[in-house]
């Protein structure tokens, strides 16, 4: 974690006010929750739309900060503990962060994309670690706020900070870009997250190349070169780039799939590689872990024990198996229309099993063309390679209405979660495989715990 003087901080922050007897003092670590506060930690106040951090400062201090940054318009500083005041707290916050990456001999790679980008963040941090010390980010901190904390508990001697940049409208991936400034930046896909608030793919393409806003000069650019909007973008912008992808003209090419309940096999230019998480999209995430890795020279056999040791941030595609033998696919994190083929298609060709359900529910902010978005789903379910489909939730209807059209008994919904699970409960049997998705606001992850 960052380690400086209360002068230094100033002086990165762009902050005045601090007394010169409290100069030499020094902070370990940053934080922004006063609950997590640790003793000599420095706590950063933010303002939201519906909480003042500035209220807490007390309870920071009781938890031992350090010091405090203060925003000039809050007024009434705290007496009794080194302040140094700032304009905007969130502002300062990410200058500190920008500040601190300049000052450490660390590689950045910056990741993005509609789907895929925590899995292929644990993927890259995975294979380099063979190599070299990573610091990745945890969990989804890849926002506005996140990024920079992420930033800021990196230790001085970390040599590649692997960092995820989300977003929920324009200019917040540009924004992290110029902060983490990354030496490789990668986009997994393009798909239709964040439409409602967008309202296109092409919109979305934009949004997500604003990654390439921060890119260092002699930086590496990787992207999925199947993706239309991404191959009539890219050339335009003038940058040092290789793709991969199904299409053979791709630099990246996985061959010879092989999906296994333990995980996917695949060759690489004639190797054999291994994952032990599930999906054939999947391996798309790994060619670009691969690219990430042939840039920063990480040798064949270390990205092959890189990928077969890592492991993936709960919730997405988890294989689990309860003690009565039942096999659930836990894949309630998130959900696009993207991932939630790719997650049917990984249903459909496991084998070994003697019946295969699948349990969806909404997948959120697709915008005004969100029930046909659902039907699609539902109209693509092979019914001769899944047993039952389960829906939940209002949307989750829709998806049933569209298997419906083939086959009007093949579908179940429900509106009350209780009741989805009691017939679950009731069908599901040893041996049995259930895939349970929908967006993170559905809490299916209720659904998964109940059946182990």
């Amino acid at each position: 974690m960052i380690r400086r003087t209360l002068a230094e901080v100033q002086e990165m922050l762009g902050g005045h006010g601090l007394k010169r007897e409290d100069q030499q003092i020094l902070i370990n670590g940053v934080t922004t929750d006063s609950r997590q506060v640790e003793k000599g930690s420095l706590f950063f106040p933010l303002v939201g739309d519906v909480f003042n951090g500035h209220e807490f400062v007390n309870k920071a201090i009781e938890n031992g900060a350090a010091a405090v940054i203060w925003a000039e318009r809050e007024g009434n500083p705290p007496q009794d503990i080194p302040v140094i005041f700032v304009e905007d707290t969130l502002v300062a916050l990410q200058q500190l962060a920008k500040a601190y990456l300049k000052q450490l001999e660390v590689k950045v790679v910056g990741i993005t994309g509609s789907n895929g980008k925590t899995s292929t963040k644990d993927m890259v941090a995975s294979v380099l670690e063979t190599t070299y010390k990573v610091h990745k980010t945890k969990g989804n901190f890849n926002n506005h706020i996140g990024l920079p904390l992420t930033v800021l508990s990196m230790e001085p001697d970390t040599e590649i900070a692997v960092l995820e940049m989300g977003m929920s409208g324009k200019g917040e991936i540009e924004l992290l870009s110029k902060i983490g400034e990354p030496d490789v930046a990668l986009i997994t896909n393009i798909g239709e997250a964040h439409l409602q608030d967008l309202g296109s793919r092409e919109a979305i393409a934009e949004a997500k190349l604003e990654i390439t806003s921060g890119l260092k000069k002699d930086g590496l650019f990787i992207y999925h070169g199947d993706e239309p909007l991404l191959q009539e973008r890219v050339p335009n912008l003038s940058l040092h780039a290789v793709t991969f992808g199904k299409g053979e003209t791709n630099d990246y090419v996985a061959t010879d799939f092989v999906q296994e309940v333990t995980g996917t096999a695949f060759k690489v230019k004639g190797e054999e590689y291994f994952i032990p998480v599930l999906g054939t999209h999947n391996v798309s995430n790994a060619l670009a872990a691969f690219a990430v890795a042939d840039y920063f020279q990480v040798k064949k056999e270390a990205i092959k024990k890189g990928f077969e040791s890592m492991k993936l941030t709960g919730m997405r595609l988890e294989l689990l198996t309860s003690d009565q033998g039942v096999s659930v696919i836990n894949d309630a994190y998130n959900a696009s229309p993207t991932s939630m083929k790719a997650a049917i298609a990984l249903l459909e060709d496991l084998n070994g099993f003697h019946h295969k359900y699948a349990v969806l529910g909404d997948m959120l902010e697709l915008g005004e063309d969100e029930k046909e978005f659902h039907r699609e789903i539902g109209r693509l379910m092979n019914k001769k390679n899944i047993t039952k489909l389960f829906t939940y939730g209002r949307l989750g209807e829709e998806i049933a209405k569209g298997a419906k059209e083939a086959d009007e008994q093949f579908a179940q919904h429900f509106q009350d979660k209780k009741e989805l699970i009691e017939k679950l409960q009731t069908v599901v049997a040893k041996q049995d495989v259930v895939l349970v998705k929908a967006s993170r606001g559905m809490k299916l992850e209720e659904v998964v715990e109940a059946l182990l």
